[in-house]
Formats: structure tokens, sequence, C-alpha cells
């Protein structure tokens, strides 16, 4: 389900439904899934009650921990509109950029801990389901989004589940 704070007439709840559905498929994730996209306020009180860390991010996840429920997602509106812009690509694309590597949080993967893992799948799933760059590799490459999204020449294997 996806859950956006105020209407946008540029983003289509049903369109980021449909993605979100496909994208966990492709992971293999189960359970229900609820994506908020909301403030950044939201996300820094989120992020600085949950991680210690005061200050605005662009999506945390939340495993849930019970049967039949794989947890939840927050995004913040207004970096995904900010990255957007930067990148050129519509919001939309943003977002699921954002919804692909809060799934793959929630189905246990760690990029800050991984090795890589994380990042190998990011990048299998992106290709498969036509996203430009990830997050993951934005942050690696050191460069502007801009240049990383032109990018062609990325690994092609792939990580395991953990």
């Amino acid at each position: 389900m996806i859950v956006l704070q105020q209407s946008e007439t540029e983003i289509s709840e049903r369109a980021l439904s449909l993605f979100a559905g496909k994208a966990q498929r492709a992971i293999g994730l189960e359970g229900e899934v609820n994506v908020r996209i909301t403030s950044s306020r939201e996300l820094q009180e989120l992020n600085r009650r949950f991680r210690g860390k005061d200050k605005p991010t662009d999506v945390l996840s939340f495993p849930s921990g019970m049967p039949k429920v794989a947890g939840d997602i927050a995004i913040s509106r207004e970096i995904a509109a900010a990255k957007a812009a930067e990148i050129g690509h519509p919001m939309e694309t943003e977002l699921k950029v954002l919804i692909l590597h809060g799934l793959l949080h929630l189905a246990g993967y760690d990029h800050e801990a991984d090795n890589g893992e994380m990042l190998l799948r990011e990048i299998a799933l992106r290709r498969k389901l036509s996203l430009p760059v990830g997050l993951i590799e934005r942050a690696q490459d050191g460069h502007t989004a801009r240049k990383s999204a032109k990018k062609r020449s990325a690994p092609r294997s792939r990580g395991g589940r953990r």
C-alpha cells in the first residue's frame, strides 16, 4: 500500500503500488509492505528516533518481524523531488528507486555491512525493472547523480539473499 501524505498530481499511487508489488515479487519478499511518502521533517524525526541521526534522509525501512507483514518504508517527498530534479528524471522514477532500496532492506540486505551484496542485487533488480542508477551506486561513485545516471558499465553478477 502506498500512502502519500500530501496529494501530488505528478505521482500515481496506483503506478507506485503496481511497481512495489512487482519489485517485491522480484526480490522474493513475502508479506504486506506499507510505503509512506511524507515530509523530510518526519523522516528526520524517524531517523533521530530509530537510528540516532538527527538529520533527514531519503528512505528508511522498518522490518516488522510479524508473520505476513514484511514491514514499512518511509520516503522523504522533498529529498526525492530534489534528487529527481538533479538527475533529470520524473519524481515517480526516483520514488521507484527509493522503494526498491527500501524493499531490499526489508528483505534483510544491509549495504553498510554486506561487502557489496546489496549493491549487486540492487543493480540486477534495477536493470530488470528498468530503473536508472541506484542509491548505493550514487553514494559509492562519488560523482554527481547526473554523471552516475549516464554510466552504463556496472557489474553483472548477482548477490544472493541473506
